[in-house]
């Protein structure tokens, strides 16, 4: 693990064991509990026309105001694919009808089927991996790439720095008096879409479902009143306090959807510390970390993890960001 403190330039190397050290008794650690779903499936196609061919089908999320059997799907190859032609999963037993075409390989997929997506893609879906990971999914994956703390089924990809955790450093953590709560960011693929503007601020990026609870919010806003210190694990818990913040000026309980977008200059006005992973160049996450450290003082950690041989991406080292 990475220690960069933003008030005194200071970058240190430890390990994660170490984060308790780092933290305050007072201090509010916040959790993302989603839980990562078999979301990557293979289908036979079989288009109107007559012709059909194998594709992938990436179940990304429910689709808005449906009874929950249609859902947004990422599908490789994809862009010839039309409304009516139909997707064969598991040898005939489940087919998907195609609706309508939502730019590029994502589609609207309506399942004929009275069994819920989730228990189906227990059954028929994969593990959906980074893509930058060049493998097979393994029998570890099933374990490693979910959290400790993982609760609520509903995201396409781990909320990584969380994976660090273990039930004996969070034993730890509450050893030292700091009080964790959980709160639900389900993470989509839009997370992970590099910026392909010219210019970053007009990247546009998807909404992602979101849910906290009334325990939590409470807490939160308590943790305001006292000037008590909030801890982020991961970029997706930073974006749903913000944008809780940014909309009502307080954390509410209840469902909902956030697509804000944090770019270097945004006003961060809950969160107090980050722990999060080493992210790719020109990705929203990289603009989140600059935004929150500052431009400078993380290109001068990423140069000095790099010198170092830190592990970067999901399954990579993380960096505690002090301000």
């Amino acid at each position: 693990m990475m220690v960069l403190d933003t008030i005194s330039g200071q970058i240190s190397s430890t390990k994660f064991s170490a984060l308790p050290e780092f933290l305050n008794p007072t201090d509010v650690l916040i959790l993302n509990d989603t839980k990562v779903i078999r979301a990557r499936t293979v289908a036979r196609l079989e288009r109107s026309s007559g012709t059909s061919r194998e594709i992938e089908v990436f179940f990304a999320e429910p689709f808005p105001d449906s009874s929950g059997n249609t859902w947004q799907v990422l599908c490789k190859p994809g862009r010839r694919i039309r409304p009516r032609d139909r997707a064969i999963f598991g040898g005939g037993e489940l087919i998907g009808v195609f609706q309508e075409n939502l730019g590029g390989d994502l589609h609207v997929l309506e399942m004929q089927s009275s069994e819920p997506i989730p228990e189906i893609l227990e059954r028929l879906g994969r593990i959906p991996l980074p893509p930058y990971i060049d493998r097979a999914e393994t029998t570890a994956d099933e374990k490693d790439y979910q959290t400790v703390f993982a609760a609520r089924a509903g995201a396409v990809a781990a909320p990584t720095a969380g994976l660090h955790f273990t039930e004996e450093s969070i034993a730890a953590i509450r050893t030292r008096g700091v009080t964790i709560a959980p709160i639900t960011l389900h993470v989509g693929i839009g997370t992970f879409l590099p910026i392909r503007t010219e210019r970053a601020e007009e990247h546009f990026l998807r909404p992602e479902r979101f849910d906290i609870s009334t325990s939590t919010a409470k807490l939160l806003n308590s943790a305001l009143l006292d000037k008590r210190r909030v801890v982020a694990v991961g970029t997706t818990t930073t974006r749903t306090l913000e944008y809780m913040m940014r909309e009502y000026g307080e954390i509410r309980s209840g469902a909902g959807k956030t697509d804000l977008y944090i770019l270097p200059g945004f006003q961060f006005r809950i969160t107090g510390a980050l722990l999060t992973n080493f992210h790719l160049p020109k990705s929203t996450l990289l603009m989140l970390v600059s935004a929150f450290a500052g431009r400078d003082a993380i290109r001068t950690a990423y140069k000095r993890a790099i010198e170092e041989r830190y592990r970067f991406y999901s399954y990579g080292d993380c960096m505690l960001i002090l301000k």
